[in-house]
């Protein structure tokens, strides 16, 4: 995790290229506290969020998938802290989404307030071709964001979509040349800096009222969800054809599978 300020922006980039920014707990736990950190400070008006190398976030490790849902316990590492922190994050948080984003990748963008994408950038929600949910709040704030069919295109199919596609839909602000994004988050950035950070702050707090209540009742049925999936026989079936690198196939599961004990 690289932390860098610009005047009154804190830039945080995701630093794990060799992972293509995979999150695991050391990750979330990072991007946590500098989230944290910037909150607190009196000197930081904006936040702007990116990757390093071709990747904003290939999303959760697949490999530390079940270790970190089953350690985590809400309060001191992982996933639920660092969703705590961002759906809550009280300053203005811009994303610059230089790669691909999958997974949390890609639901942690409806959290900020702009996106500003690559025209190189793919996005995609895995989860349903994991055998698993979606997270984050992300089933109240996609359809609140981009609408309920688009969200049913991500999440049911998991596909593919291009930066100016998510621009069309809504998910983004704004597409721009590979070059020339980091330049256009930081003007964007430096436009909302030159602003007083408490009209700032108070501003982000109005906008989140109207909304935090439903992302975090979200959450919840989403963790129910997750949780009763991971480890099923579809959950089984896609993470070991992950590792065999292949396609699943979902085709001779049970229609209604459980977990197994």
């Amino acid at each position: 995790m690289r932390v860098e300020d610009d005047g009154r922006i804190r830039c945080l980039t995701l630093n794990r290229p060799d992972a293509l920014n995979a999150f695991d707990d050391d990750l979330y736990d990072a991007v946590r506290d500098a989230l944290r950190a910037a909150a607190d400070d009196p000197d930081v008006a904006v936040v702007v969020i990116s990757g390093s190398g071709r990747a904003f976030s290939a999303g959760q490790d697949l490999a530390e998938l079940a270790k970190s849902r089953q350690h985590d316990d809400g309060e001191r590492h992982g996933f639920g802290p660092f969703i705590e922190t961002l759906e809550s994050f009280p300053k203005p948080l811009i994303a610059a989404v230089n790669g691909i984003a999958v997974g949390i990748g890609l639901t942690l963008l409806p959290h900020c307030d702009l996106v500003l994408v690559s025209e190189k950038a793919r996005l995609r929600a895995p989860f349903v071709s994991l055998g698993v949910t979606a997270e984050a709040g992300s089933t109240a704030l996609l359809p609140a964001t981009i609408g309920w069919q688009a969200t049913a295109r991500l999440l049911y199919t998991a596909s593919w979509i291009e930066g100016p596609e998510a621009v069309r839909i809504g998910l983004a602000w704004r597409c721009v040349p590979e070059e020339e994004l980091r330049s256009e988050a930081l003007a964007v950035a430096a436009e909302i800096a030159a602003m007083p950070i408490d009209s700032l702050v108070a501003t982000k707090q109005l906008l989140l009222a109207s909304r935090l209540d439903a992302v975090r009742a979200a959450r919840e049925r989403e963790n129910v969800s997750f949780g009763s999936l991971l480890g099923g026989p579809a959950n089984r079936e896609a993470l070991k054809a992950f590792r065999e690198k292949r396609p699943p196939d979902f085709t001779k599961l049970p229609a209604s599978s459980k977990k197994e004990n």
